[in-house]
């Protein structure tokens, strides 16, 4: 491999994707009980690179869980349901006949709950023979290059963030745009889990301390503002965020596993395989409340 590599790391290698973000790591056995050795540098590379991903991985669903839950409590999705045999697992499965994909618009996960996801665990099933790629974007440097004068608006600035009926997807509810995606995904009532909340639109990183521009697909609004009057702003903040030069990529490969940090990233599922099948088993970790 040519990528750049970072040395600092005593269990693995961190080979750059990207100058923005993102790395390949190596060295590392995911079906393996890691120990806490290993997850420190894992924890390292991943804060220094917002996104990582690790090769060839051959693990079980419980595997995959064991991993998950060395990062703290699994999180429930409030509208999918998860896997039959194991409930933390959101299956994410596009079929050659679905029309809409999964995730198919850029957003932070779970940016619509009190406490947002810290991070996402994504395993590679089965992936189509091109294309299927996420495009990830790096809100830290999306906060650093506003203005002087655009970061003191912006840190002034709370959002409200909402799971469903959202602005980029014409006011539809989960369960109308359910019907052009596969019937292996199954949407369910969230019940009394909250799935609306007010974030600040600059969110400063818990473990680094670097602010991060906290945009994405579930912002409807500006607190304190009509949709109408946050419109103008909004769409200048959430297309700033997604400039080229803040953003990388995932080729997927099958047992691909890619971890990344969703308070200071955004991602997009690129709906590019119109005949072909994808498959990914999601986990997402329990986070904090943004501040």
């Amino acid at each position: 491999m040519n990528a750049p590599r970072n040395t600092q790391y005593r269990h693995l290698e961190a080979h750059k994707i990207a100058g923005s973000m993102g790395a390949e790591i190596t060295g590392i056995d995911l079906s393996q009980d890691l120990s806490e050795e290993q997850l420190a540098d894992i924890r390292a590379a991943l804060l220094d690179n917002l996104v990582i991903c690790f090769r060839d991985q051959v693990i079980t669903p419980d595997q995959q869980l064991a991993f998950a839950r060395r990062w703290g409590d699994i999180h429930l999705h409030p509208f999918m349901k998860g896997m039959e045999s194991h409930p933390e697992i959101l299956a994410i499965i596009k079929r050659p006949g679905d029309k809409k994909n999964f995730g198919g618009a850029w957003h932070t996960d779970q940016m619509f709950s009190p406490s947002p996801a810290m991070g996402t665990i994504l395993y590679a099933k089965e992936v189509p023979s091109a294309g299927g790629d996420t495009l990830f974007a790096n809100l830290y440097l999306a906060y650093e290059s506003l203005s002087d004068g655009m970061k003191k608006i912006a840190n002034q600035l709370r959002t409200v963030c909402v799971g469903d009926n959202f602005r980029q997807a014409d006011g539809r509810t989960r369960v109308d745009r359910s019907t052009s995606q596969s019937g292996d995904m199954q949407v369910k009532d969230p019940g009394e889990v909250q799935t609306t909340s007010i974030h600040p639109l600059v969110r400063t990183h818990p473990e680094t301390g670097r602010k991060a521009l906290y945009v994405g697909g579930h912002v409807q609004r500006f607190d304190g503002m009509t949709e109408e009057e946050s419109l103008p702003l909004l769409n200048f903040f959430m297309d700033h965020a997604i400039r080229p030069e803040f953003t990388g990529r995932i080729r997927w490969q099958n047992n691909t596993l890619t971890f990344w940090d969703n308070r200071c990233t955004q991602h997009f599922a690129i709906n590019d395989y119109p005949a072909e099948t994808r498959i990914m088993h999601r986990i997402t970790v329990c986070g904090d409340k943004p501040f």
